[in-house]
C-alpha cells in the first residue's frame, strides 16, 4: 500500500506543478513590469450602480455616503438598489440617501444572481435611454474616493469589463477574516495584475468591478445565476472573446466574515458554485485552450484542477492511513508521515504566497504590524480549511445563504487602524 500512495501522492504534487507553476510566474512579472499608463483625461460617461441588498441596515449607509463623496460627477451617476426579500429597513435606509429602490420579495429565485437581474429588468423598463456602463456593488463595500474617477479612465480607454482593487475594512478583526483578505490582495495584485500585464483577461471577483451596455446587451441581460455568478460571467464573456481588465489604482474596501460557522458556509457556496461553473463550461474552456486562448487555460486553472487534486489526496490518504491502522500494517507510520509532509508542503507553499503579498501590499494592509505579521502564520491554516469545505461541498446541496454584515467604518476609520502600534 506504500509505495502506491507514495506514488500517487507524487503524481498529484507534480500535476500540481504543472498546473500552477505559471502564477508563481506571475510573482516576478508583477514585480519587474510597470503597468501601461491610462489616459487622462478621460471622457466622462453615464453610470449605473447596481446593489443587490438583503438585510443590510447596518451597512448600506457607508457605501452610499461612500459614493456620494466620489471625486466623479456624481449627476452622471444613478445608484439602484434591489431590497431583496428585506425584512428589515435597507430600502428605507437606501432611499433616504438618493437611491433608486425596487423591492423583490422571491423566496424560490434566491440569491444574488436573480436579485440583479430583477434591478436591470426595472432599469430597462424605467430608463430604456440606458447607461454608458453598470457598477456592481455588495452593500458592506466602502469606496476610495477617486474610485469611479480611476475606473472611469479604464473604461475610457476602451476596457468594457473592468474589476477593481478588491481590500478589506475588518482585516484585524480576527484570523478568518485576515485569511480571506490575504487572498484578495494575492488576488488583485499577482492574479488579475499579472494577467493584466500580460495582456490576457482578469476575473471578476465578486463585488467591485463595471460592464458596458454593449456587453449587457450581447449577453441579454443578466443571465448569470449560478453559486458564484461572478465566476460565470466571467467565464461567460472569456469565451467569447472578451478581455477583463484590473484597474488596479481603484481600491474597493469589503467586509470579512469573522464567524468560522459562517465562513465555512459562504465558501461551501463558492466550492459548490465552482464546481457548477465547471460542469456548465468545462468544456468550453478546454476547447478554448486548443484555439490558442491563454485565459481559457488560465481561467480553466482557477476553477478546477486545485480542488480536483486536492479532493483525491485527501480521499485517498483520509482511506489509506485508516485501513493501514485497523489492519495494523508496518507501513502505517510511513503513510502518516506521507501525509504529514503534504500539508507542511501545502503549509509552506501558503506562507511563501502570504509573505509576497505582505511584504508588497504591507501599506494597503490597516492593521497593526503585529498583526500582520502574525496572519503570516495562520493564512495557511484558513487556506487548510478549504479541503474539507471542498470535500462536503462535492456532495451536500448548497444553497445561497446571506451573510451577514455588521462592520460600520468609515474609511478614515479603516485606514487609521493601520497607526495602532
Amino acid at each position: 500500500m506504500e509505495p502506491t500512495l507514495r506514488t500517487i501522492n507524487a503524481v498529484i504534487s507534480a500535476l500540481f506543478f504543472i498546473c500552477y507553476t505559471y502564477q508563481f510566474l506571475y510573482i516576478p512579472l508583477v514585480l519587474l513590469k510597470k503597468r501601461r499608463p491610462l489616459p487622462r483625461p478621460a471622457a466622462s460617461h453615464r453610470y449605473a450602480v447596481l446593489i443587490a441588498a438583503r438585510n443590510e441596515e447596518n451597512v448600506i449607509a457607508g457605501l452610499l455616503d461612500s459614493l456620494a463623496a466620489q471625486t466623479y460627477d456624481m449627476s452622471l451617476v444613478t445608484v439602484f438598489v434591489a431590497a431583496d426579500n428585506c425584512t428589515d429597513s435597507t430600502a428605507a435606509i437606501a432611499r433616504e440617501h438618493g437611491a433608486v429602490v425596487y423591492e423583490r420579495f422571491n423566496h424560490v429565485n434566491v440569491g444574488k444572481g436573480y436579485a440583479l437581474d430583477f434591478l436591470l429588468q426595472h432599469i430597462g423598463a424605467d430608463y430604456p435611454e440606458g447607461f454608458d456602463g453598470y457598477f456592481v456593488f455588495d452593500a458592506d463595500n466602502i469606496l476610495s474616493p477617486d474610485y469611479l474617477e480611476r475606473m472611469n479612465e479604464s473604461f475610457s480607454a476602451g476596457n468594457e469589463i473592468v474589476t477593481s482593487y478588491r481590500n478589506s475594512k475588518n482585516f484585524g478583526d480576527n484570523w478568518i477574516s485576515a485569511g480571506y483578505a490575504l487572498w484578495f490582495l494575492r488576488e488583485s495584485r499577482y492574479l488579475n495584475g499579472a494577467r493584466n500585464r500580460l495582456g490576457s483577461s482578469a476575473a471578476v471577483g465578486g463585488t467591485g468591478f463595471l460592464f458596458s451596455q454593449r456587453i449587457l446587451d450581447e449577453s441579454h441581460g443578466w443571465r448569470f445565476y449560478l453559486l458564484t455568478e461572478d465566476i460565470e460571467f466571467s467565464v461567460y464573456h472569456i469565451l467569447r472573446g472578451e478581455k477583463i481588465a484590473i484597474c488596479e489604482d481603484a481600491v474597493l474596501y469589503d467586509e470579512q466574515p469573522t464567524d468560522f460557522r459562517q465562513s465555512v458556509r459562504q465558501r461551501l457556496r463558492w466550492a459548490k458554485g465552482f464546481y457548477q461553473v465547471f460542469a456548465n463550461y468545462g468544456g468550453q474552456l478546454f476547447r478554448g485552450i486548443f484555439k490558442g486562448s491563454f485565459s481559457c487555460f488560465d481561467m480553466l486553472m482557477t476553477i478546477m484542477p486545485a480542488m480536483l487534486l486536492t479532493l483525491i489526496s485527501t480521499i485517498v490518504n483520509a482511506v489509506a492511513i485508516p485501513l493501514g491502522m485497523i489492519a495494523k500494517s508496518p507501513e502505517t507510520p510511513i503513510l502518516l508521515q506521507t501525509l504529514l509532509q503534504t500539508l507542511l508542503n501545502f503549509y509552506g507553499l501558503f506562507f511563501i504566497l502570504g509573505t509576497i503579498t505582505t511584504i508588497t501590499e504591507w501599506n494597503q494592509i490597516h492593521c497593526s504590524k503585529g498583526k500582520r505579521i502574525l496572519n503570516l502564520f495562520t493564512f495557511p491554516i484558513f487556506m487548510l480549511t478549504y479541503v474539507p469545505i471542498a470535500v462536503i461541498a462535492l456532495f451536500k446541496k448548497v444553497e445561497w445563504k446571506p451573510i451577514k454584515h455588521s462592520v460600520v467604518r468609515t474609511l478614515d476609520e479603516v485606514q487609521s487602524d493601520q497607526m495602532i502600534a
